[in-house]
């Protein structure tokens, strides 16, 4: 069976899990060039979520070289990488935040008690108390907190790192909603946009429209 090599529409905007990514990370893997560290002395949530936008960053910008090839155009990576939003919707910290405290809930990721003074001046000590009424008092701002990979998270399955909402509530994965299909960032120089447009006005499809 021979499968095509081109996406569908909006690209490869997925090249990788977060899930995925984030439990080969804390393993020590360095996944899609990002740095290697200690499994047993774990990283920062913010550290994790840094190197995770950068490898999706480098990912679309591949994706984007590879495009202008396609339409006979010079890119770089390194160019690609400055015409790419650096926001990217798909890694803010609140949306990552909440996707890392689904996997403390499922007890795959643990603090490791090693603490740092975060950019906001959070300083290691800082409370995080749970009241009898069962709400938590924080101090902010909060340290930055080192977290590691726990056995039971080493021993959860692939399909289960791919959607850990799914792997709390246990609902069938036929009910998620599909996911979206979004343009890719960046986009590619003006000039070179207008040379593609003139190509596909001289293609010999548009000179036959004409004689007809």
């Amino acid at each position: 069976m021979v499968l095509p090599l081109r996406p569908p529409r909006g690209g490869f905007l997925r090249p990788f899990g977060c899930g995925e990514f984030i439990r080969s990370f804390l393993l020590g893997e360095g996944p899609e060039g990002s740095p290697r560290i200690a499994p047993d002395v774990g990283a920062p949530t913010e550290a994790i979520r840094s190197a995770y936008k950068a490898a999706l960053l480098r990912e679309h910008a591949e994706d984007m070289v590879a495009l202008a090839m396609e339409r006979g155009i010079e890119l770089s990576v390194e160019e690609a990488l400055r015409r790419i939003p650096q926001r990217l919707t798909k890694v803010r910290s609140h949306s990552f935040y909440r996707y890392f405290h689904l996997l403390k809930q499922l007890g795959w990721v643990e603090a490791t008690g090693e603490e740092e003074g975060s950019l906001i001046g959070g300083m290691p000590g800082a409370r995080v108390e749970r009241t009898s009424e069962g709400t938590t008092l924080v101090e902010v701002p909060q340290p930055r907190r080192y977290y590691r990979l726990t056995a039971k998270g080493r021993e959860a399955p692939d399909i289960a790192w791919s959607d850990p909402l799914q792997a709390i509530y246990d609902y069938p994965r036929e009910t998620r909603s599909q996911r979206k299909s979004y343009p890719p960032p960046g986009s590619l120089p003006r000039s070179a946009r207008r040379r593609s447009k003139e190509r596909r006005r001289r293609s010999p499809k548009a000179e036959a429209s004409v004689w007809d």
